[in-house]
Formats: C-alpha cells, structure tokens, sequence
C-alpha cells in the first residue's frame, strides 16, 4: 500500500491500487469492527478514518456486502459508515472546525469538460494541496434540462471522487443561470432594467427575483440538488445562487413591491408627502397609485428609498434560498453566498443576516497593479488597483459580519471578459496576494477557476490550468502556495486581524452619492463613484502610513457601547457620512465625549436619515463636538497647497475636489488653505471634547495629506517598532497561540526587514534585531508566541 496526502490528518492513510481494492474489502470491514470497540484508542481511531476513506473511495458499482454487523448491531453498508456508526469522525471539514481551518482550491466544473479526465485533475489537486472545490453552480439546465425533470447524478462521481481525497466540496443553487427552456416557458421572468424594457435573454443574472414564476421553478431545482447531495460526506455547506444584485428591478411586480414598502413605513400618502418633501414641483401624491415609476425620478429621498427596496429584495432572496437548503442540510453544513461587493442592489452587512458565514470575491489588477509605487488605473469598480485596494477588500468583507470571511473567487491569472486584458501575474504575486487575504481574515482561499475555458464570453479568464489542462507556471505557484499554506495553518487557529485605526462605511451615502454626487469627474461631470473617492482617500492614507484598518458599518456601531469601541478602536475615522440619522450622530458625538478621537470628512452631518439637508448649521449635531461650523463650501477644479499652521504637518500634500469654508469655535486649526477661495482660512482643524478629540478634515485629502493626518492621529501603531524597507507591508493579527506576522516584498527589488523582538520562523527562533532579506514578491510569516 501507499502512502496518501491528506491536509485533514496529520497521520498517514492508505491508498489501495484499484486491482488490490476489492481484496481488501473483508480486511476493511474487520478493522471498522475492531476499531468501533474501542474508539477512544487512537490507533483504532486513525485506522477507522482510514477505511472510512477507503469505503468512500469505492466506487459505487462494487458488490458489497449489505450489511455490517457490530457487535450485536446490524448496520446497512448503503449508508455511509460516518452516518450510522456512533462515534466515528467525520472525514471533512464542518462549520464548528473553520476557525481552525485555511481552506485551499478553486471553482470546478467537470461538466465543462472536453479534454482530460476527472481523476487525473483531482489528483493534480491533492498534490497542489487542495482541500476545497465548489461546484454545480452554473449549469441549471445540466440539472434540469426539462421542466420537472432532474438529472442529479453528474456530479456524484466529482463528489466521490474529492472525498476519495480529503477534498471538501461546495455545491452551489444553480438559480443566476436560467435555462432556456424557462425563459421561452415564462419570457415575464426576465429582469426589467427600465421601466418595461426587459434585459434581453443571452447573459446570466438576467432575471426578476419577485416573479412568482421563477421562484416556483427556483424552489424545484434548489430543492432537487439540496435533497439529493445534502448527506454527501464531502460536501461541507452550499453557496446560493452567485454574485446576486446585477440589476435594480424595474418590472411591475417589484414596484408593487415597493409601494408595499413605503406603505409600511410611512403609513399613509400624507406622511410620505410631508417626509419626502413632495410639495416641491408639485410631486405631492393623493394616494399610492400616484407613485411614479423609478426611470424619471429626480428625488433624492425617493432614489434612497429606492436603493434600500432593491436590496431588500435580494437580501430576501438570497435568506429565501437558504431556508430552502437548510430543511435538507446537515447541522454541521454552512450556507452562504458570494458577494460582488459593487453590485448595485446588495447592502452586505443585510445581505448575510440569515447566512452562516460571509464570503466575497475579491479581483484586483495584477502585475504593475501589486507594486507598491506604481499607480495604475482601475478601469472597473469589480476589481481593485494598487496594493492597498486589495487590503480594502479584505477589510471590507470582514466588515460585513465584523468576523473572518471565505474568498468563493479571486484571481489565478487574467481576469475579466475580454481577449484584450491579459495580465497574468508576476512570479511570486499569486501568493502575495492570497496571504494578504488571510491576513485580513480570510479562512478559505478558492481560485476562479481549476481550468481555463475553451468557449463562452470568459474564454480568456484564466484558470490555475490553461487551455490545455496542462500544469504550467500557475500551476506550480500555486501547489507551492498549497504547501505553505497547509505549514502556517495550524498557527492561524483562531485567527483576528489586527487594526490600529477604524474607519465608517455608509451604504446609504455612497448610494445617495451615485444619486447625485458632491464630486466631479475628470471632464466636470458628475462623479458617480464620488463616495469610493472619499473614503479611499482615507483609507489609502491610512494604508500608506503603514496603519491597519477595520472597517465599521453605522447600523454595526449602534450595537456598541461608545465607551467599549473607544477600548477597541481609540481612532475612529468617518470619511463622510451624509445619510445618517440622530442616533448615529449622538453616538459618534459620545465616542469622542468617551475618550476616542473621531476623525470626520466632508459632508459627514449634513444630511439626515432621508437625505434630507439638515438645517441647522453644518456640521449640525456635530458642531458642538468639532468646535466649528460652515454654512458655505465650494468644489476645487484644481488641486490646492494646504499650509501647516502647527507643528507635526511639515510634509506635502494637497486639498482636492472640495473645501468646506470652516469658522473656528472652540477648534484649532492645523491647516490652511494656502490659496483659492478660501485661502487663509481652516482646512483641518481639531478639538478637545469631553475625555476624546474631534479633527474635522474640510477637503478630500490626496494621499500624502491623509498620510500626514492618519499618522498624526494614530501616534501608536502596531508596527512601528519593525524596520523595513518602503516596498514591504507589516500586517498582523492575534491567533489562539500568538500573534502572526506578515510581511510582504511588493516589488521586484529584494527587500528586507529587522525583527524587533523574539519571533519563530518555521521552528526555528528568531532573535531580536535579526535582518531578514526578502526575495522579489516574497512573503515572510513570522510567529510572536503570547506568551514570550
């Protein structure tokens, strides 16, 4: 016999060759009943596991004997042995165990194949190091190619085969591919992107969620895949649907499902008129089928409203799917989805409120995109640009439950759907990339996908295979990642990234903003992206000063006590609020009063819960606390010099795209325009509130400007005591037996760094003071015992 890599167990098991497996049948059932009398022996224990993956392996045409008998009890061999013998281990991963667990692999789709085999991949697999695949998501009319009729048998030999391995699998509801036969059957399902012009059939995610059609239909298919794979041993949960929210609805049915909405919330067409301001060109309603369509509305509170309902939707649908799944899952199986976090109708933090875990896909621009010092363009909002908009997306999926998250997808080579953006990765960055994920509390990493497709519109989105399924440098890469991942794992049981500094995410505001945006793009139009501008500016300044971040949603904080996020998060930075109600004001006013310093951008105050302006003096409820007022502020077509007016803020940087005209109460000011309309006057300015501080930055800060005020407000950072080079990020985070190192070369220079204290590295200590050279997009992880 030989030897079997597993990641699951430390201890060896055994592979039989396919001639020598039947003989061993009878040798199999002797060790399950010996082992089964004493489970509490480890050696039984280990040889139970193995056989259980021995009789898993088997396939399933063998003749078997139909029964086992242990001691005086007779078990049916039809069922898997984990299932019906007391006591035995499962041979995969369950929910209870992922915080202890890095999960490793990739999208796999063995229906698309016309090269290969599936043994042969999977066994590539184990050697690259896999422990995770997800599966089935795609192809609704692979698993139900009539209406009705279900062909669930495909996917068994994928399933048995990865539990043959110690592969764990994702099944996913194949609900955002309709078949054809289904959109010709009920052509109403499809999904309205105006006002009765239906988006035209030959894409996916073309489809109205509300239509009852489609969920009746929706409801079979899930509930045949759920049924008939839920007690497979393999698969450890399921993914629902994929990448909801592609499409604001505009068809019928969702309006009335808006009007429904409003209905409930206002009560009566006399408070909607009196809250929504309709007197204004003579909106007012006489009653609710007075409500105009969506397509030529110029009301911001209508639009806000708007925007929530959309994500209502799909929040509803997506928990709608889950409680399906969940009637046919095992306690033990988790049930998610994965977000494309720029979706216009998903609000993520409602979005997984009835889901077990949170899991996102995170896709950034490779090659130039990964170097620190370079700045490349982010031609699409799905995928990110830059070192630091890769650990945004980390810190943005954690934010959604405030706990560790799974990646369902992100980049093995190109990406995108097209013949014209082939950027594969440098050597080295595929893993950079991956430990920049875990050490934002990423518990899976799973590429998009194992092979690259030979046909449809993602023909060029590379997989970790290429065409020819043959291994090549991707492959390599990440089998080496594989390795080092299965080594680091045992560490990272329990894992919580660090942070130095927290920072407020607005959903509303940023959807108010895309509505009508404070900022103007490049050509003097509106900037729909006006607040990722903003608060990436913050962000990335923040990032660049080498602080790390945890990002906080309004509805997140209210569930907080003032006085305990000040304990947690001392630096709590608002980049702009805008739509916010009284509540979130006072508490923000009671951080600072609690002893924290709150740091707020423009238009943080202005606005209340409906996007109405507020109409006491800007910045309203937060004026007394910031020590300032404005009642004027002007947008800057050109950038701006900013004047230190204390010392501390000697470096450059520049005031852009806006400027609050700011009056000094109580504040001082630390910088002043040094021209323009306001020159001489407060660009940022601070206070000393109760026991805390409050500094309001009137300006979209550029980089070294956010640097200089985030290093300045953040005077103690984790990572200050370690000497590195500039290309080398230090990214930490608190694990059950110590604290965890990254440390990471984002160039193609060598590069290095000093330890400042006691580390272990692989075993081995490490003394203070120790200079480690890191190779061209190296990453180094390094280990503080808690108790050294």
């Amino acid at each position: 016999m030989r030897a079997c890599r597993s990641v699951h167990y430390r201890e060896p098991r055994l592979c039989l060759p396919s001639a020598a497996q039947g003989a061993a049948v009878s040798e199999i059932l002797l060790i399950v009943r010996v082992a089964t009398l004493n489970l509490r022996d480890p050696m039984s224990a280990s040889r139970v596991r193995c056989c259980q993956w021995l009789m898993l392996s088997m396939p399933l045409a063998w003749t078997l004997p139909s029964a086992l008998s242990i001691g005086a009890q007779r078990i049916p061999l039809t069922n898997h042995l984990m299932e019906t013998s007391p006591g035995l281990e499962r041979l995969m991963t369950n929910r209870a165990e992922l915080a202890g667990r890095i999960l490793f692999g990739a999208a796999f789709y063995d229906e698309y194949r016309v090269s290969g085999s599936l043994d042969h991949d999977l066994d590539l697999m184990v050697d690259a190091g896999f422990s995770v695949i997800r599966v089935g998501e795609s192809v609704w009319s692979t698993w139900e190619p009539e209406p009705g009729e279900y062909d669930l048998e495909w996917l068994l030999p994928v399933l048995d085969g990865a539990a043959a391995r110690g592969i764990d699998v994702i099944v996913g509801t194949p609900t955002y591919a309709v078949p054809q036969w289904l959109q010709k059957l009920h052509p109403e399902i499809a999904a309205e992107n105006a006002t009765g012009s239906r988006v035209p059939w030959g894409g996916r995610q073309e489809i109205n969620y509300v239509n009852k059609d489609f969920r009746a239909h929706a409801e079979g298919v899930i509930r045949a895949v759920a049924s008939r794979y839920a007690r497979h041993p393999a698969v450890i949960g399921f993914q629902v649907d994929n990448e909801p929210g592609l499409y604001l609805l505009h068809n019928r049915d969702a309006f009335e499902g808006f009007l429904d909405y409003l209905r409930k919330k206002y009560g009566t067409v006399e408070e909607l008129n009196r809250q929504w301001g309709l007197v204004y060109w003579s909106h007012v309603l006489r009653d609710w089928s007075d409500l105009w369509a969506p397509d030529g509305n110029h009301s911001p509170q209508y639009a806000l409203e708007w925007r929530r309902y959309q994500a209502e939707i799909v929040t509803e649908f997506i928990s709608w799917q889950a409680n399906i799944v969940r009637e046919y899952a095992r306690d033990d199986q988790f049930v998610t989805t994965c977000i494309s976090y720029e979706r216009p109708a998903v609000n993520d933090v409602e979005f997984v409120r009835d889901l077990d875990l949170t899991a996102g896909n995170p896709y950034y621009k490779m090659q130039d995109g990964l170097r620190i010092g370079v700045e490349v363009p982010r031609p699409e909002l799905w995928w990110s640009s830059g070192v630091w908009g890769l650990f945004e997306q980390g810190d943005r999926m954690f934010s959604t439950a405030q706990a560790p998250f799974l990646v369902t997808e992100t980049n093995a080579q190109s990406i995108g759907q097209s013949h014209w953006q082939n950027h594969p990765p440098f050597p080295g960055q595929i893993a950079l990339a991956a430990f920049a994920l875990i050490s934002r509390g990423a518990r899976m990493i799973e590429y998009w996908q194992w092979q690259t497709l030979p046909f449809g519109i993602e023909t060029y989105w590379g997989g970790i295979l290429p065409h020819s399924g043959k291994p090549g440098r991707i492959y390599a890469e990440v089998s080496d990642l594989g390795a080092r991942i299965r080594e680091i794992e045992p560490h990272l049981a329990g894992y919580v990234p660090d942070s130095d500094v927290a920072f407020v995410y607005s959903t509303d505001t940023k959807h108010t903003f895309e509505f009508y945006p404070p900022l103007a793009d490049a050509d003097g139009g509106p900037d729909v992206t006006s607040y990722l501008r903003i608060f990436d500016a913050f962000y990335r300044g923040a990032f660049e000063a080498g602080l790390q971040s945890r990002i906080i949603h309004p509805s997140q904080l209210l569930q907080l006590d003032p006085a305990e996020l000040v304990r947690v998060h001392p630096v709590l930075v608002v980049p702009s609020l805008y739509v916010a109600s009284d509540a979130e004001l006072s508490y923000l006013v009671e951080y600072a009063r609690a002893g924290g310093h709150l740091v707020l951008g423009i238009r943080t105050g202005y606005g209340d819960e409906l996007a109405r302006a507020r109409v006491d003096v800007a910045p309203g409820p937060l004026a007394q606390a910031a020590g300032i007022t404005y009642e004027e502020y002007s947008n800057l077509d050109n950038a701006v010099g900013i004047r230190a007016s204390v010392p501390g803020f000697d470096g450059p940087g520049t005031a852009t795209s806006w400027a609050d005209s700011l009056e000094l109460a109580e504040a001082e000011a630390l910088m002043t325009y040094e021209s323009g309309i306001y020159a001489g006057r407060p660009a940022v300015t601070t206070n000393v509130f109760g026991s805390g501080r409050v500094t309001y930055v009137g300006t979209v800060p550029d980089t070294d400007l956010a640097r200089s005020i985030l290093d300045w407000a953040v005077p103690s950072r984790l990572s200050r005591s370690w000497q590195a080079t500039p290309e080398v990020t230090v990214v930490s985070g608190t694990a059950y037996s110590a604290r965890v190192w990254f440390l990471s070369n984002w160039s193609a220079a060598i590069a290095g760094f000093t330890t400042p204290r006691d580390m272990d590295r692989r075993g081995e200590r490490v003394p203070a003071g120790t200079r480690i050279q890191l190779d061209p997009w190296a990453c180094e992880i390094l280990l503080e015992p808690h108790d050294s």
